[in-house]
């Protein structure tokens, strides 16, 4: 059999960069993130001792979200996000946040408004600041198209005004910038909505009912409330000359490209699949762990085939989500159409991955797992989120089902 040549082309290490990246976060997730995660979590509420902390070494920044965002594999935004949520979920997400408001400026926006808005959404060491990407309402979850927030221009004063509530929302009525999305023509559906971006101290905007969550409990979670309220009629996102383009050609029967809200999910799933395969990871590496020095019956329960095939089943259960989430990651940085709906897949299987993983964790601990003193039973209440938070699995399935079949699949 013949050797393969230097040109076979496929890898799955990671590059130099890549892999001082992961293992800086891990030091930080580790000496940092892990021995306040149990406070911030009885706590509910954003932890900010450990967001400044990040701003100092300069990981809670827009240089450092956009330097992976833009990193070549596509897989700087995985590697981090899974490092972080090894560390623990709500703190992770309080320090991720952000990141999906800036998403929706980057993915749509214009030079100007990336330029201009983005770095108020991070600030820095001293004054650490916070973006927020407002989409869900209390009658529109799942359903995007059925968001009832409106936006209309104001001619006479170049203006546009928002009203409506939000709710479900990240940073929510504490963030200095908040991006919405909002129904310009509600005749279009989907087809007629786009972004709009609030800037810091804006009237009319506050902040509704803060949620006391299962899990996430470090990252605050609000309803967001506009009344008439104001913003100069540059911050549509995208800008308003193209917005009415768009408008115009699907009034003409013609296609208006995405909608405002899934074009931001679709660029943020595999960031979250990434999220999930960190909690998975550490929980069956606790177990894995609890399973050497637990000791039953004169020996490690992990000598037992009922413990040692649980944690079989953990380990590539974790692995075999990772890897669908780097295809899908990769796959969209390189351009390429995700056309078998991949990012879904990722999304979907690291979600459900998670929380099967964690209560896996949890039985092996046994009685312990079941208790505050050991972090599994968090980590099983934080895993639940990602089999519903931008998109839920049945969606994800709605989704590969239309992919696979070509069907209109409902």
């Amino acid at each position: 059999m013949s050797e393969p040549g230097p040109s076979a082309g496929f890898s799955l290490e990671l590059g130099d960069d890549l892999v001082q990246m992961r293992d800086w976060l891990h030091e930080f997730a580790a000496s940092v993130v892990r021995p306040a995660a149990a406070e911030w979590d009885e706590r509910e509420e954003t932890p900010w001792p450990v967001l400044e902390e990040a701003a100092k070494i300069g990981l809670y920044s827009l240089d450092f979200y956009a330097q992976q965002y833009l990193e070549g594999s596509g897989l700087g935004i995985p590697v981090a996000f899974e490092e972080l949520f090894w560390g623990d979920a709500g703190i992770g997400l309080s320090l991720a946040g952000s990141s999906l408001a800036a998403v929706a400026v980057v993915a749509n926006g214009t030079p100007e408004q990336v330029g201009e808005w983005c770095p108020q959404m991070f600030g820095g060491p001293g004054e650490v600041k916070l973006g927020a990407f407002c989409s869900s309402e209390p009658d529109a979850g799942s359903d995007v198209g059925a968001i009832r927030t409106r936006a209309v221009y104001d001619e006479a004063a170049g203006e546009w005004v928002l009203n409506g509530v939000k709710t479900w929302v990240t940073n929510g009525g504490i963030a200095n910038v908040h991006v919405v999305v909002a129904s310009v023509d509600p005749a279009l559906g989907s087809r007629g909505q786009a972004s709009f971006i609030v800037p810091p101290a804006t009237a009319g905007l506050s902040m509704g009912q803060k949620f006391r969550k299962h899990g996430i409990r470090a990252s605050h979670t609000a309803e967001v409330v506009l009344s008439d309220v104001r913003v100069p009629g540059r911050c549509v996102v995208g800008g308003r000359d193209r917005l009415t383009e768009r408008l115009a050609r699907v009034r003409e029967g013609g296609r208006g490209g995405e909608q405002a809200a899934m074009k931001t999910f679709e660029a943020s799933r595999p960031g979250v699949a990434a999220m999930a395969v960190g909690v998975a990871r550490a929980a069956a590496e606790y177990a894995t762990e609890y399973s050497r020095t637990r000791i039953q019956f004169g020996r490690p329960i992990g000598q037992n085939q009922g413990v040692a095939f649980m944690l079989a089943d953990m380990a590539a259960s974790v692995d075999a989500a990772r890897l669908l989430t780097w295809r899908a990651a990769w796959m969209a940085r390189q351009g390429k159409p995700l056309t078998a709906a991949e990012g879904s897949m990722s999304k979907l299987v690291a979600g459900e991955t998670a929380v099967r993983v964690t209560e896996q964790a949890i039985q092996i601990l046994g009685g312990n797992g079941y208790t505050r003193e050991y972090p599994v039973e968090r980590w099983h209440r934080d895993a639940k989120i990602f089999t519903i938070f931008e998109g839920t699995s049945e969606i994800q399935r709605m989704i590969i089902g239309r992919a696979v079949t070509g069907l209109d699949v409902r």
